[in-house]
């Protein structure tokens, strides 16, 4: 009876990012493969809570929901995942739903993470290229280092990486493990290659892979199954070499 069951969820809500975080719970009717995107919008369209008062809406970001843009993580049941692909039939009562909390709230569910796009800044996570004129055809891409680049290309900017890492945190400036990734995927497109160096010399500094504690959380938790690791281990790797150019460079 599936038309009569009830859904029970414990929102951690919060006003601005200045006033203090309270729980809230309410009930939604079931449907079949329900997400939890599709409960919150039913608490947006009846903002009622199980005391029968009438509240504001709850506060959360979407976009594809379809796992691709990032948007919609959250913290449910203590996991940090993408609530589009969240589905109630999978998840323990009450279900809990509450923001990252490795980003500063906006309000409710609504995080800024702008620290993780602050790194990718930092970290040059792009492709410069001077002029819009015609350039040519660029160098291709041996098909093996393809197939692994295009794992690292998966990343969404999701921040669940980061959520889950004990080393991104108030008190540090570790840029975490999805920025770090970046930096091997655009050192090895053949364009991207050219300010490899520069990239390398900026995580050897203050926030870079000396902070990785090396807990695995990342790579366990990503959405997308990122082998951020894998891409930490390597860049270890160039980091050495890099040290070494820099120190017989100065000779």
């Amino acid at each position: 009876m599936s038309e009569n069951k009830i859904i029970k969820f414990i929102v951690t809500r919060q006003e601005d990012p200045n006033s203090a975080p309270y729980q809230e719970e309410f009930e939604v009717p079931y449907r079949p493969n329900m997400n939890v995107i599709s409960a919150l919008m039913e608490i947006r369209r009846n903002p009622v809570n199980t005391k029968g008062e009438n509240t504001t809406p709850v506060n959360w970001e979407m976009n594809c929901l379809e796992e691709v843009c990032g948007a919609c993580s959250m913290v449910i049941n203590g996991k940090p995942r993408q609530s589009c692909t969240a589905l109630v039939d999978q998840l323990e009562q009450p279900i809990r739903v509450e923001p990252m909390k490795t980003f500063p709230v906006v309000r409710d569910l609504v995080i800024d993470r702008s620290r993780m796009f602050d790194s990718l800044k930092k970290v040059k996570a792009w492709i410069p290229i001077d002029g819009t004129y015609d350039l040519g055809p660029g160098p291709r891409m041996p098909e093996t280092k393809r197939q692994w680049a295009y794992e690292l290309s998966k990343c969404m900017t999701c921040g669940v990486c980061l959520e889950s890492c004990p080393n991104v945190n108030s008190k540090s400036d570790f840029i975490g493990p999805a920025p770090l990734s970046q930096v091997r995927l655009f050192n090895a497109h053949p364009t991207g290659e050219m300010n490899k160096e520069e990239r390398l010399e900026t995580i050897m500094g203050d926030g870079g892979l000396a902070n990785c504690g090396n807990s695995q959380n990342c790579v366990q938790s990503c959405p997308k199954g990122i082998p951020l690791t894998t891409s930490i281990a390597a860049l270890n790797r160039s980091t050495t070499i890099q040290s070494f150019k820099n120190f017989f460079g100065s000779y």
